[in-house]
């Protein structure tokens, strides 16, 4: 595997990565690249279309369409799987390809699953626009992903500071758009469900219209990959792949926010109508918090101890559940275990995707970043959709109220031993 950073100090060089200075976070966003700001502007439009959508996607499926428990977490991973699963397909595309058509395809695609899902009436056809918005997210996501990586690596070696500096300012673009999006759904689920996707499609149309306008046609510095080797070399790589069964764990535990968390919400409250402020207070700690969390972790963590914090922590937010749920508590004293899941998932989330995301270009083949970021994701769609519809079952089976969430507490806390042992590149 090639360090980015040897391309930098020269073969074999070993570096420290430098704190990152404490600035405010306008003062950072002005000394990032134009292209820079256009993506992580782009990662805020896109959840705010995707949020305002997928945390009642769920409710709708069970009470509209009618499907059972299992089916719905079936669905639920089949549209995670079918965008985390196919990343691997659009990281290819974007090293052959560049980023800009890639991401232009992927706004065409997500307007045409909106807009299909709002008039879906059938399993059938719920579950092709599924698949569809989901492969959307395949090409779009593997591109912007992918360049802010390697932009970032470029902001490290140019003496900036930490990479993961950059990639939690991206973070919190992204929470900024899951904190408006449920808002918005919400509101707009007062029409109907078929409203919500509209917009959602609306949004999507900006972002193309954006990309359109501001998206250079050549980005300096990116070539095209080799056509041949990459994935059997990816394959082989088994410290990468360990990376993608550890953080495939964290991805199951935070779809948990559609699944098992929407079921508690409606046990405790009578209703989801909560569940939006439930989004609203992960996307504030981590708007608040995460460049906070973030030069936190640099100064003390690599990437190994960062993201085994993380992941150890979402697993005590399934424990806390899982402690209280036999109480079977109501109202607001039986929302507090909730929302402790929350707060303690978004902390551990706070630490794992940065470090996750700033591990990928140290192991990535030279030329292949779009590839390794999309079999991340694609590693992580296959566990999320066996782990999904295997959630939906136990939820259903009438089990002891304090199983489920046991379960997904164990399965985190295990994926800590996944790991990689020895961590190449920069620290958290």
């Amino acid at each position: 595997m090639t360090d980015p950073t040897s391309r930098v100090l020269g073969p074999g060089a070993s570096r420290t990565t430098p704190r990152a200075p404490r600035e405010s976070t306008w003062r950072l966003w002005k000394r990032l690249s134009p292209l820079l700001r256009l993506l992580i502007l782009t990662q805020l439009a896109f959840n705010i279309g995707f949020y305002a959508v997928l945390p009642f996607l769920a409710e709708h499926l069970g009470t509209a369409i009618g499907m059972a428990g299992w089916l719905v977490g079936f669905v639920l991973g089949l549209r995670t799987f079918s965008q985390q699963g196919l990343f691997v397909v659009g990281g290819w595309l974007v090293d052959r390809w560049g980023v800009r058509p890639v991401v232009l395809a992927g706004c065409v695609l997500r307007i045409a699953g909106f807009a299909w899902l709002g008039y879906a009436e059938t399993t059938w056809s719920v579950i092709g626009a599924v698949l569809v918005i989901g492969f959307a997210a395949a090409l779009f996501s593997p591109a912007v992903e992918s360049e802010v990586a390697r932009q970032a690596v470029d902001w490290e070696a140019a003496g900036h500071g930490a990479r993961t500096r950059v990639l939690a300012l991206f973070g919190v673009a992204g929470q900024i758009g899951a904190f408006a999006g449920p808002l918005l759904g919400g509101l707009l689920l007062a029409v109907d469900f078929r409203t919500a996707c509209l917009a959602g499609a609306a949004v999507f149309v900006l972002v193309l219209a954006g990309h359109l306008w501001l998206m250079p046609q050549h980005i300096p510095g990116r070539g095209r990959a080799p056509r041949r080797g990459g994935v059997r070399t990816l394959l082989r790589d088994r410290r990468f792949l360990a990376l993608c069964g550890a953080y495939g764990s964290y991805l199951l535990a935070y779809n948990q926010l559609y699944l098992a968390l929407p079921d508690e919400v409606q046990r405790a409250a009578g209703s989801q109508a909560p569940l939006s402020w439930l989004f609203a207070l992960s996307s504030v700690l981590v708007v608040f918090a995460q460049l906070r969390v973030t030069g936190w972790a640099g100064d003390r963590l690599d990437l190994h101890r960062s993201m085994t914090a993380g992941l150890l922590l979402i697993a005590s937010g399934f424990a806390v559940v899982a402690v209280t749920r036999p109480a079977g508590w109501t109202g607001v004293a039986g929302l507090l275990p909730a929302a402790g899941f929350v707060v303690l998932l978004t902390v551990g989330q706070m630490l794992v995707v940065p470090a996750a995301r700033a591990w990928v270009p140290d192991l990535a083949e030279e030329g292949r970043i779009g590839l390794y970021t999309g079999a991340l994701s694609s590693v992580s769609g296959l566990i999320v959709l066996a782990g999904s519809a295997a959630t939906g079952f136990l939820l259903d089976l009438g089990l002891p109220a304090a199983v489920p969430w046991l379960v997904l507490a164990a399965v985190t806390a295990l994926a800590v031993t996944l790991l990689p042992r020895r961590v190449e590149g920069a620290a958290a």
